[in-house]
This record gives structure tokens, sequence and C-alpha cells, in this order.
């Protein structure tokens, strides 16, 4: 391991799990430290999730939202992961000195709208003011705790050979807002970020089956990482179909100019779901009547083989292997 933390070490690909291998989890290690977004608790009699997430994307305003909604969303998407309905949340703040009480205040009233879309209340928090230069504007931590579905049991080490691989809709599309929103390359492109609470989207699938093996959150890092994980998780190799994959073309414009691959830019708003084949037709039909799922699609399948591996077939029918993400992704967006 290096000497120092790095940006690296932050960014949700190979350094971050070695991070959490090393440092976290060799003196946190119990039997409820989980490797998925949530842990499952059980706590008189009922199976409960319970997450927490740090948030300091820059800038704290972007279009589709901001660092309110963000951290809100962020940990209802987590517990929803699981199968769990999200229920209370608390919040910690760390503002900068001189910060704006009129922005704090839109930061406030946007949490508060997306708890109340959410179906969650926010019951406690805490607040501290940092220096001058010790914050950059804002950070938010949010804890959340939320009741599993009696059926659903999923994780990242659940996805079986033969099972669909499934995106809840278009990728990439936070890491592409929060890219342009700095005002760096100079590129005028209408993408607005994908982050919402996505519990109903989460109830409507196990509305159509309870057979749903692995729901991930395809945040830092994008879909690449996530299947990069599951696949290292559950022992098992993943095949994508590249022109299966739902991309936008404002996102797919942005990413060809700067070199950049839509499968490794945050969404907020996106699942990845591991099923059996027989369930994937019927869970896609039911995502595209929520509204945040109205383009999933199936992407590929979980194999045999490749154990650990990421393939990716082309448009034009050859197999390569998708690279595992290490270093700094970019653009980074927490």
């Amino acid at each position: 391991m290096d000497d120092t933390v790095t940006l690296a070490y932050g960014a949700g690909g190979k350094q971050t799990s070695k991070l959490i291998k090393d440092v976290f989890k060799s003196h946190f290690s119990n039997p409820d430290f989980t490797e998925d977004d949530a842990a499952v608790l059980n706590v008189g009699g009922s199976r409960l999730a319970f997450t927490t997430d740090g948030f300091i994307v820059s800038p704290y305003e972007f279009p589709g939202g901001d660092i309110g909604k963000l951290s809100v969303c962020g940990t209802v998407n987590d517990l929803s992961c699981m199968g769990a309905q999200p229920l209370y949340l608390t919040c910690s703040f760390v503002i900068e000195d001189g910060f704006p009480l009129k922005e704090l205040d839109k930061i406030a009233a946007s949490m508060g709208k997306s708890a109340k879309e959410a179906g969650v209340r926010i019951v406690a928090g805490d607040t501290k003011v940092a220096g001058k230069g010790q914050v950059d504007n804002i950070f938010i931590t949010t804890a959340g705790v939320g009741r599993l579905l009696d059926y659903a049991h999923t994780s990242g080490k659940y996805a079986q050979p033969g099972d669909a691989v499934i995106v809840t809709g278009d990728i990439g599309r936070h890491g592409c807002t929060i890219l342009l929103s700095r005002n760096e390359f100079g590129i005028d492109a209408d993408v607005t970020s994908d982050c919402a609470p996505l519990w109903g989207t989460v109830r409507t699938m196990f509305g159509v089956t309870d057979q749903i093996h692995v729901i991930r959150d395809a945040t830092r890092g994008g879909i690449g990482t996530v299947l990069y994980e599951i696949a290292a998780q559950s022992g098992v190799g993943i095949k994508l179909n590249a022109e299966k994959i739902p991309v936008t073309d404002e996102v797919s414009g942005v990413c060809r100019m700067l070199g950049l691959d839509p499968l490794y830019l945050a969404c907020e708003g996106r699942m990845v779901v591991s099923a059996p084949k027989a369930q994937a037709s019927a869970i896609v039909s039911a995502l595209h009547q929520c509204p945040y799922s109205k383009n999933a699609a199936v992407i590929g399948e979980v194999t045999s083989g490749m154990k650990g591996k990421v393939v990716m077939e082309t448009e034009i029918g050859s197999k390569t292997l998708l690279p595992q993400p290490s270093g700094e992704l970019l653009p980074r967006i927490c």
C-alpha cells in the first residue's frame, strides 16, 4: 500500500477496494460487516438495512439537482438496493465559514423535497462550521435505516451463472453533468443528472418476482466498476453486449470528445440488477412503467467462465476484456 492516501483511494475502483480491505476491514471486521450498499441487521425479529454515505460534490448545485438532493437520494438508494423500504435518515453538515445562508436554505429545502418524494423522514442531525478553506463550501453525510421486504435477499455475492444483467436506465449522465458544470472544457451539451430516489423502482421489480439476486447502485465508477465488484464478490464472469447498453447521444458525444468511457461515469439514479433470464423480460417491461427507468434494458449475462472478469461483445462481434478500474476516475464526483 502507498504511504499516503491519494484521490484515487476515493474513486470507487481498485484502490478503494484495497483501502477497505487492508485498513477498515482489518480493524472493523465482524459478522455484520458488508461489502454491499447497506448492512442487513436482525433486530428484534425484523430485518433492517443500515447505511451511511458522505457527499462532497463540486459544484454543489448542478442541472438536475444539488448536494442536498444527492445526499438524500444516495442513502435512500443504498437501502433500496437491499430490498429495504427507506424509513429514517439522519444528516450531518460541515459548512465552510462564509457560506451563504440563502444557499444553505436552498439545499435544506431540496433535501426536504427529496425526502418527501422518497417517503423517508429526516429525524436528527449535526452541524459543524469549519474555517475558511478547510471545507469546499459544504459537505453532507447522511445515514439511513430501512425495513427489508420479507422476500428480499440481495447481495453482490448472489449473482448466478445464467442470470441476465439489467441496467435500469441510460448511463453516465450524472458524471457527465458534473464534468460539464465545472466549465473546464467549454463544451455546451444538454445533459441533466439522473439523480433520483429509487425505492419505487425497486418495489416495482419485486412486484414482478422475488428472484432478484443482485441490485447495486452505480454511483462512483459507474456500471463498469459495479460489474467488476459483482464479478469478484460472486466469483463469476460477466459478458456485456455493447449494442444493448443505453447511452444518450449527448453523453456519448461528450465522452468521444474527451476520451471518456460512459461505463465508468457515475450514475445517481441507475441500478445494476442480476436476475434469472426467465424473469428478465417481465422485469424490464415493469421498469418501463416507472418514471426513472423508462429505458431500462438487458445488457448482458452472468457466466461461469472468466471468473472475476467483465467481457464486452462489441458491435462487430469481437470480444474484449473490460479494463478493471484503477487510479482516479474522472470526473471526480464525490
